[in-house]
């Protein structure tokens, strides 16, 4: 029998989710196999409604090596092991005559610890060992939590977070879970033979497929010992996310109230010498930190690196201590053990990367309203890190609907470690770019209108002209407006000055679980939503419940941000555009994010309002609206407002 081709596949698979093939998606499924095939990488930008997915599982499984699936958002994961790839699979196992398996993969602490949740977890001095079911009454919502917990857990086949419905608190989930660090180990816990994580990393061994995330990837490069299987083919989507999630995992953290946790579970295990040495440690770390000033640290004050070394020195005496004192009022002294190994260890590593110093690394103390100060230190750049560990030993594709920033991809290929496409040298990755387009027709289905006539946005202070121009536009739309701000101050401000001005619902993130709020936004035409970050890239609502994306203004990094601020002065030192390379580029992948929630689906029609004349009047306006979809572009204000009334009217009388 001859083998089946990509298309015959790529046609089987498409007709068993019920979808249409697009000639972007066959595009994108030819790339993929010819990267897999010669040991190359690909950065391919695919649309809203490509069929993505499709458009990389198929060559994948077609190939028959071991592929991971990287994904940044929950959704996607689900959408991925709950639809596409069971109906993918038995639409091609008659063709290929094999069925590949698949399973999902995630951090240990995404999994319910049997053995926490039967032997508790173990207390902080301060609230006394004790069993958490028993201490939380039942009436307290955590209390409830845990109870249901409990039972869950005697049903569920994963023990994953994320199909507990409905969710938990993280400090509920946090008594019924471990991190890597706290964990006993499968060969010496009661409930090893039992044990969820374990039993899905067993599982991930036997598949042909693994679906985990960016922060489990970005693990699996940072620390050295293997966490995922070994693969031929890595798969990132929603790759536009991939740097920052990096980041964010090797990103180290320290506050007075984590060092005095590690205090106080130490204690009872080591000697009192030991324990007095990080005590008095941590007492002087808590009292620099009171007087700590937002800001980066360009050089470590010589009080603080005292009171850092002070710190990592009596960390380290904890740590060899430990493994010699035995306290037998302590009860599950193992668990009790890890738990304060893993805290004392988090902070000796993060005290000497700071100590040690590295020009690779910034410094920088954070004032948080509710938790105090932390000091924090993150990498300048991870471009080594991934060029390094993602590229060297396997095929890469990174996909997303915005890849392409002011024109090519190059812009995201250096953040990723990638020199410009088509470099040839012996060290450099060899990889293409790939924009396979859309299958909606951005230029009659969506307008760009960019309020010129408007002041440019301050630093701070209200903006009344913005505000105006706002509520004029909501007007004229009918409602269906999904508000992007670029801080929750200004989100606020806005949804409580047109509460007053506008006879329409207006919903602010925050104020009810983002899931609630995308519900209510989709239920009502009339209905508008406002909020920052995770609703510039996290609504898909399709239909007339958005017909009008306003974003108030370019979302710049803030230039008090330690890392983003040290990040573009490292480009400008070394002779490059740090602004272009930095804040340019980082408002360009938000505003392409943002300007995406707008066509969700064929019939869309809509537009997409900028309140910053800087998209327009700015040297760099071009570059930023390059990035974003090939939108009808105008600066007309009457024009936006009677194409936004018709839009209204249109979908009115198709309600009716």
């Amino acid at each position: 029998m001859t083998k089946p081709s990509l298309p015959e596949l790529l046609h089987a698979a498409v007709t068993a989710v019920g979808g249409t093939e697009r000639p972007g998606q066959v595009s994108m499924a030819e790339a993929v196999a010819e990267v897999i095939d010669d040991g190359s990488h690909l950065l391919v930008q695919a649309g809203t409604g490509t069929g993505k997915s499709l458009g990389y599982l198929v060559p994948a499984l077609a190939h028959g090596e071991r592929v991971v699936v990287a994904t940044a958002t929950l959704a996607l994961q689900r959408q991925l092991v709950e639809r596409d790839l069971p109906r993918t699979v038995d639409a091609l196992h008659p063709l290929m005559r094999r069925r590949p398996q698949y399973a999902m993969l995630k951090g240990r602490s995404n999994y319910l610890c049997l053995h926490r949740l039967h032997e508790g977890a173990p207390q902080d001095e301060e609230e006394g060992l004790f069993d958490q079911f028993e201490a939380a009454a039942p009436t307290s919502k955590l209390g409830q939590d845990l109870l249901r917990m409990r039972d869950w857990a005697d049903e569920t086949e994963t023990g994953d977070r994320d199909d507990l419905t409905p969710g938990v608190s993280d400090r509920a989930w946090s008594q019924v879970s471990v991190s890597s660090r706290e964990c006993l180990g499968a060969s010496k816990c009661a409930y090893g033979a039992e044990c969820f994580a374990e039993a899905a990393r067993e599982r991930a061994k036997l598949a042909d497929v693994i679906v985990t995330n960016h922060a489990l990837l970005a693990i699996d490069a940072i620390e050295g010992a293997p966490v995922l299987p070994q693969h031929e083919v890595l798969i990132v989507d929603e790759a536009h996310e991939l740097v920052s999630r990096v980041t964010g995992v090797a990103t180290g953290e320290l506050t007075p109230g984590q060092v005095n946790r590690a205090v106080r579970r130490a204690a009872k295990l080591v000697n009192e010498k030991a324990a007095d040495q990080l005590q008095t440690a941590s007492e002087g770390f808590e009292r620099l930190m009171e007087l700590a000033l937002p800001g980066r640290l360009e050089e470590i004050p010589e009080d603080l690196g005292y009171a850092l070394m002070a710190l990592r020195d009596a960390a380290r005496s904890v740590i060899t201590a430990l493994g010699s004192t035995r306290d037998k009022s302590v009860q599950d002294e193992d668990a009790v053990r890890k738990q304060a190994l893993a805290s004392v260890e988090s902070i000796h590593d993060v005290a000497e990367r700071i100590t040690n110093g590295s020009e690779y690394d910034v410094v920088w103390y954070e004032r948080h309203d509710r938790f105090g100060a932390s000091l924090r230190v993150a990498p300048m750049s991870v471009s080594g890190l991934l060029r390094e560990k993602l590229f060297a030993e396997r095929s890469v594709v990174l996909t997303s609907a915005t890849l392409k920033l002011g024109g090519d991809f190059n812009g995201v290929g250096a953040s990723l470690g990638l020199a410009p496409e088509g470099t040839e040298s012996e060290d450099a990755p060899q990889w293409k770019g790939l924009d396979v387009g859309s299958p909606f027709d951005y230029g009659k289905q969506g307008i760009l209108y960019v309020a010129k006539h408007l002041a440019r946005p301050g630093r701070e202070g209200t903006r009344s002209d913005m505000l105006d121009e706002l509520a004029e536009l909501i007007e004229a739309a009918g409602g269906r407006t999904l508000g992007l701000f670029s801080s929750m101050r200004a989100a606020q401000s806005a949804a409580e000055e047109l509460r007053e001005r506008l006879d329409m619902p207006i919903l602010l993130q925050g104020e009810e679980t983002l899931g609630e709020l995308i519900k209510g936004f989709a239920a009502d035409a009339r209905t508008c939503l406002f909020g920052t970050l995770s609703l510039w890239q996290g609504v898909d609502v399709p239909g007339p419940s958005c017909q009008l994306v306003l974003m108030d203004k370019i979302p710049f990094p803030r230039p008090d941000d330690p890392l983003m601020s040290a990040r573009q002065k490292a480009v400008d030192d070394a002779g490059g555009n740090g602004f272009m390379a930095v804040a340019a580029t980082h408002a360009a992948l938000l505003m392409a994010q943002g300007a995406g929630r707008l066509v969700r689906a064929s019939g869309d029609r809509g537009v997409v309002a900028v309140l910053d004349p800087r998209l327009a009047t700015a040297r760099y306006g071009s570059y930023l609206r390059a990035s974003l979809p090939d939108f009808w572009y105008t600066t007309d204000r009457n024009q936006v407002r009677r194409s936004l009334a018709a839009i209204d009217a249109a979908a009115k009388a198709a309600e009716a």
